[in-house]
Protein backbone atom coordinates (compact mmCIF):
# COMPACT_ATOMS: atom_id res chain seq x y z
CA UNK A 1 0.00 0.00 0.00
CA UNK A 2 1.64 3.68 -0.56
CA UNK A 3 2.52 5.59 2.41
CA UNK A 4 3.51 9.19 3.27
CA UNK A 5 6.21 10.54 4.55
CA UNK A 6 5.67 13.92 6.54
CA UNK A 7 8.16 16.26 8.28
CA UNK A 8 6.31 17.93 12.01
CA UNK A 9 8.29 19.93 14.07
CA UNK A 10 8.39 18.52 17.47
CA UNK A 11 5.74 20.87 18.50
CA UNK A 12 3.45 19.78 16.21
CA UNK A 13 3.86 16.13 16.68
CA UNK A 14 2.96 16.78 20.54
CA UNK A 15 0.27 18.48 19.44
CA UNK A 16 -1.03 15.40 17.17
CA UNK A 17 -0.26 12.61 19.15
CA UNK A 18 -2.63 14.17 22.12
CA UNK A 19 -5.10 15.01 19.38
CA UNK A 20 -4.92 11.05 18.41
CA UNK A 21 -4.61 10.10 22.16
CA UNK A 22 -8.49 11.95 22.95
CA UNK A 23 -9.88 10.74 20.26
CA UNK A 24 -8.52 7.36 21.23
CA UNK A 25 -7.05 6.43 17.78
CA UNK A 26 -3.97 5.57 16.99
CA UNK A 27 -1.66 8.26 15.68
CA UNK A 28 -1.55 6.38 12.28
CA UNK A 29 -5.30 5.97 12.24
CA UNK A 30 -5.60 9.58 13.38
CA UNK A 31 -3.30 11.16 10.63
CA UNK A 32 -4.99 8.98 7.98
CA UNK A 33 -8.23 10.18 8.78
CA UNK A 34 -7.23 13.68 9.51
CA UNK A 35 -5.86 13.12 6.26
CA UNK A 36 -9.34 12.35 4.42
CA UNK A 37 -11.49 14.57 6.77
CA UNK A 38 -11.58 18.17 4.06
CA UNK A 39 -12.38 16.13 0.94
CA UNK A 40 -15.02 14.59 2.62
CA UNK A 41 -16.22 17.36 3.81
CA UNK A 42 -15.74 19.63 0.62
CA UNK A 43 -17.95 16.62 -1.08
CA UNK A 44 -20.20 16.44 1.44
CA UNK A 45 -21.22 20.79 0.69
CA UNK A 46 -20.75 20.19 -3.33
CA UNK A 47 -23.52 17.17 -2.25
CA UNK A 48 -25.76 19.44 -0.26
CA UNK A 49 -25.29 22.50 -2.33
CA UNK A 50 -26.65 20.17 -5.49
CA UNK A 51 -29.64 18.74 -3.78
CA UNK A 52 -30.58 22.17 -2.74
CA UNK A 53 -30.61 23.70 -5.99
CA UNK A 54 -32.27 20.58 -7.44
CA UNK A 55 -35.40 21.09 -5.01
CA UNK A 56 -35.35 25.51 -4.58
CA UNK A 57 -38.70 25.87 -6.56
CA UNK A 58 -40.37 23.04 -4.62
CA UNK A 59 -39.10 24.27 -1.05
CA UNK A 60 -40.39 28.01 -2.90
CA UNK A 61 -43.55 26.65 -3.31
CA UNK A 62 -44.16 24.72 -0.21
CA UNK A 63 -42.93 27.68 1.65
CA UNK A 64 -43.68 31.17 0.04
CA UNK A 65 -43.20 33.01 3.45
CA UNK A 66 -39.19 32.08 3.29
CA UNK A 67 -38.20 33.11 0.44
CA UNK A 68 -35.84 35.42 0.46
CA UNK A 69 -37.33 39.07 -0.55
CA UNK A 70 -34.85 39.81 -3.35
CA UNK A 71 -36.09 36.57 -5.20
CA UNK A 72 -39.89 37.18 -4.81
CA UNK A 73 -41.34 37.50 -7.83
CA UNK A 74 -42.61 41.16 -8.46
CA UNK A 75 -46.41 42.14 -6.64
CA UNK A 76 -45.99 39.58 -4.21
CA UNK A 77 -46.58 40.59 -0.29
CA UNK A 78 -43.39 41.94 1.49
CA UNK A 79 -42.15 40.49 4.76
Amino acid sequence: MPSLNIDYTEEELAAIRAEARGAGQSLRQYVHDASLRDRQRTEFVNRALTWGDEHRAEFDEAFPDEVPPAQRSIGAEAA
